[in-house]
This record gives structure tokens, C-alpha cells and sequence, in this order.
């Protein structure tokens, strides 16, 4: 027998076409996402790329993770679905959006989920702070961004000054858990920080323009 017919000398022919579907599919695809959400943030990411990256048809990322959405939850390990939260905040009043993020958002990290959120937060963070700045601006306020943007006002200096403020306060709540903002009941960190988020959202956030009004000129 020949070393072609008993396989000892053969080449291996090279693999052609799509991948097939198996676990390594799932993690082929979540390293092309994880890498395209990085260099190029969500909005600018389609399944259709990831697919192209991870040599699948774009079906497979559907059948393994679902909405686009759902995959840059996988990728960044978060351990609950972030559309249960945004539906609660499309709910609100644009008038009372300020005081419900922050209800909604401080109300997951209380919960059994929180731990897993400072994880993901505390791994972005010192490794990819591309994603978690493709997570806050988005996902979770994009939909926020579009409902108090105007023709004058695109609304994403407002997005950065609500994440910073979000941020600050998981940093404070969570991560070195400073007194007495670690402790403090979910109503009165909402009453204290809502305000805030609401004139970001809708406030005059310009000094300019205050003080133009201010002066008449």
C-alpha cells in the first residue's frame, strides 16, 4: 500500500468554503466580534462582517448568539440581557429619563447579576476600553441619544457627560466601595444623581450659552 493510500504521506487538502457548525465556530465567531466591536464600536459592526472575519455563514452567528445585541453581550460577558433594562428606559418620559436610567441601571448592579457587570467592567477597562466605550455610548444610550437629539444639538456630549456620571457612580459603589454612596438605599442614590442626569440630558449644558442668555447678548 502506498504511503497515499494509507494516509501516512498524504497533504491534508486545504479547507475551502465556509465553516462548519461546532463549539469551535461559537469561539471563532466571538474572537472576530470581540475584535471587530474594538477597532470598529458597535454601530459600525454588522453580522455580516463578523461572519466574513470568522469564515461562517452569516446564519451561524444568528443561530449561536441571535441579534447583534446579543453578541456584543457575549463578547463582553455580560451577565444579563441589556434589553430588558433599555426597554424599561424607552419607557420613561423624556422628562423623567434622568431619575429611571439611573433606577434601572444602579437596580442591575444590585443585583445577584452585579458581580458579574464589575467584572466585565473592571476586565474592559484595564484591557479593551474600546468596548466599554462602544457598550455605554452604543448600547445602553444610543436609543436614549436618539429620542433628545435635535437638529442643533446631535446629543453626544450629553451621552459622554451621563456616562461619566454613571460611571463615577458604579466606580464609587461598586469597585472601592466608598462610603456612605456603597450603602446608600437605591431611592436616595435615584434622588441624588437623577437630577443630574436629567439636566445632561435636557439642561443647558453650555456656559456660553447660559451666559448669553443671562446678559441678553
Amino acid at each position: 500500500m502506498s504511503d497515499d493510500e494509507s494516509g501516512s504521506g498524504a497533504t491534508r487538502p486545504r479547507r475551502t468554503g465556509r465553516r462548519p457548525g461546532n463549539t469551535d465556530t461559537r469561539t471563532a465567531i466571538l474572537e472576530a466580534a470581540r475584535t471587530r466591536f474594538a477597532s470598529a464600536g458597535f454601530a459600525n459592526t454588522s453580522v455580516r462582517a463578523v461572519a466574513a472575519d470568522a469564515e461562517v455563514d452569516p446564519a451561524l452567528v444568528h443561530h449561536y448568539f441571535g441579534t447583534k445585541q446579543q453578541l456584543f453581550a457575549a463578547v463582553v460577558a455580560l451577565p444579563v440581557d441589556p434589553e430588558l433594562t433599555l426597554r424599561t428606559i424607552d419607557a420613561a418620559p423624556v422628562e423623567q429619563l434622568g431619575e429611571t436610567l439611573v433606577r434601572a441601571v444602579v437596580t442591575v448592579w444590585d443585583s445577584p447579576a452585579g458581580p458579574g457587570v464589575v467584572a466585565m467592567v473592571r476586565s474592559m477597562l484595564a484591557g479593551e476600553p474600546n468596548l466599554v466605550r462602544s457598550f455605554l455610548l452604543e448600547v445602553v444610550l444610543e436609543r436614549v441619544r436618539a429620542r433628545i437629539a435635535t437638529d442643533a444639538d446631535d446629543g453626544r456630549a450629553r451621552m459622554a457627560l451621563v456616562a461619566a456620571q454613571m460611571m463615577g457612580v458604579l466606580i464609587t459603589r461598586k469597585v472601592i466601595e466608598l462610603e456612605p454612596i456603597a450603602s446608600m438605599p437605591l431611592a436616595s442614590v435615584v434622588a441624588a444623581v437623577g437630577p443630574s442626569v436629567q439636566r445632561y440630558l435636557t439642561g443647558d449644558i453650555d456656559p456660553d450659552r447660559a451666559r448669553r442668555v443671562r446678559t441678553g447678548r
